[in-house]
């Protein structure tokens, strides 16, 4: 079992085996560098390393009784080192350490690094600049302003000079709205790093963030890290906590690296998303663990104006060895994908007790650029999963999304309003403790859903299932351990599929006219 490098930045460095396991190793293994100790007794594929010197190479190995490998890399080179401390700031907890964090970042020079020692450093939003690098030491924290009136609002849209072109700078749920400038910023930047093991902590908890959480006051919630029309942006190691809402929202950002995170989010806490790429490209989400309070990752693009405005879907989006845990869904896709999500890998990912594990929801309304297609699972494990596997084109969001244009079930004229679903693949996927159905797919008469294919998978339900919800749509009862119910999908075929512990009819399928199972 070999050792890769994913990448190395000026102190720190991220790796990854190569194996099949899904996030865990298969057992537990040490880690060396240059032939000293590190790490021991390491239990996760991606693995990092912190406290190096940079354009310095170096040699790691792993050791256990199973997994042995090593590799020489070199870290990045480094211009500055700008310690916080000499810029005023305080990290006592109490002092307002915004305007010297901020000083350190702005000040910068490309290809140096700000450097956040221990200690708890209060603040608002703090914005990143172009070709620098912002390390966090273990022991450091960002701690949230619990007061809203200190933050900055930034506008939803931008005017042009020229009265025709608009700049989107920020959004609420699709849409160019007002809201508060996140605790970390980066926006209109290129080569930039966030890395080390310390903590973004927006404390939420502690002001009047989650109350009313639907309801505008001043402007929307902030996120805890947001990009904006960004390219070669890297997170890495840091704990995000406590989120005003959803944690990690990178817009209109290319070659998008978050690798080896933890996030965590009370499980009451609402809309606290984990990370949701919003109409990014090349992004790469590895060995990221997500607790959180609603979805764990979400791929969006905008809902109908943005999506058919902009026509920037979110693709080529690769996600691997992450724990996706206790979230409503482990990948979800939707609801604002009017601008469409394409070419989407997710493989070696361990979903555990989320309510689903892959979801797709969109609706009539998203637009004729709202095309979900090219989505792969491939060797992921689902642990008490309700329901692993959704599709659903009734999705009942939006102030109209009870009514008989989103919820009709008889075939509507296709137009420019009209979305589709191209192709999904499930491979090598294993499903233990499922309670509400194994599989629901629900296409829309007139846009049916194109193609499913199910290879080498097994579904087995809790014995002790209990009845539910298997997805938000009008007019569909609780079920229990439904196998799979397919309405409007063109092609379902099934390769080697095992399904245990189902009751009632094996296949329920209502306008399926393409069905095979081998």
């Amino acid at each position: 079992m070999s050792v890769t490098l994913i990448r190395s930045m000026s102190r720190s460095a991220v790796f990854e085996l190569v194996n099949t396991t899904c996030y865990y190793s298969p057992e537990s293994f040490d880690v060396f560098l240059n032939g000293s100790p590190v790490l021991t007794g390491q239990t996760t594929n991606v693995f990092s390393l912190y406290d190096l010197e940079p354009s310095t190479r170096y040699r790691v190995e792993v050791k256990g009784s199973g997994i042995s490998g090593s590799l020489e890399f070199t870290t990045a080179g480094e211009s500055f080192f700008l310690d916080v401390k000499r810029f005023g700031a305080v990290g006592d907890g109490i002092t307002d350490d915004t305007s010297k964090l901020q000083a350190a970042l702005s000040s910068c020079p490309a290809g140096g690094t700000v450097y956040l020692g221990a200690g708890t450093y209060r603040c608002t939003s703090l914005f990143l600049k172009s070709g620098t690098t912002f390390y966090l030491d273990k022991g450091a924290t960002i701690l949230g302003e619990t007061d809203r009136t200190k933050y900055p609002v930034l506008p939803g849209v931008l005017p042009s000079a020229n009265e025709e072109d608009e700049f989107y700078l920020t959004g609420w749920e699709g849409n160019p709205l007002d809201s508060f400038a996140s605790l970390i910023n980066v926006i209109g930047c290129e080569d930039v790093v966030i890395t080390g093991q310390g903590v973004l902590d927006a404390n939420a908890q502690n002001g009047d963030w989650w109350e009313n959480p639907k309801v505008k006051k001043i402007a929307w919630r902030p996120r805890t890290f947001a990009t904006n029309t960004s390219r070669r942006v890297v997170l890495q190691g840091v704990t995000i906590q406590n989120s005003y809402s959803w944690t990690c929202h990178p817009m209109y950002t290319d070659d998008l690296e978050i690798l080896d995170i933890k996030i965590r989010n009370h499980a009451e806490s609402p809309n606290t998303d984990g990370i949701d790429p919003e109409s990014c490209r090349n992004v790469k989400i590895i060995g990221a663990d997500i607790h959180v309070g609603d979805d764990c990752i979400a791929l969006k693009s905008g809902k109908v104006f943005l999506g058919m405005r902009l026509k920037q879907p979110c693709e080529d989006v690769i996600i691997r060895n992450c724990l996706l845990d206790r979230g409503h869904g482990s990948l979800v896709i939707g609801s604002e994908m009017s601008g469409g999500v394409k070419n989407v890998t997710v493989s070696q990912c361990y979903m555990n007790h989320t309510d689903r594990g892959l979801r797709i929801k969109t609706r009539r309304g998203r637009g004729k650029t709202a095309i979900i297609d090219g989505l792969t699972f491939r060797n992921v494990v689902m642990d008490h999963v309700l329901t692993p596997f959704v599709i659903n084109m009734f999705y009942f969001c939006d102030p109209d999304g009870h009514s008989d244009y989103v919820q009709c079930h008889s075939p509507l004229p296709v137009d420019d309003y009209t979305p589709r679903l191209g192709t999904l693949t499930v491979q090598d996927t294993v499903c233990t403790g499922a309670q509400y159905a194994g599989c629901f797919f629900a296409g829309l008469p007139e846009m049916p859903v194109e193609k499913v294919v199910l290879e080498n998978v097994s579904i087995d339900f809790d014995p002790d299932a209990k009845p539910g919800c298997a997805a938000m749509m009008d007019g569909l009862e609780d079920m229990k351990k439904v196998a799979l119910m397919a309405e409007n999908v063109n092609s379902i075929h099934l390769k080697n599929v095992s399904i245990t512990g189902y009751e009632g009819e094996k296949y329920r399928l209502t306008d399926v006219p393409d069905f095979k199972e081998d």
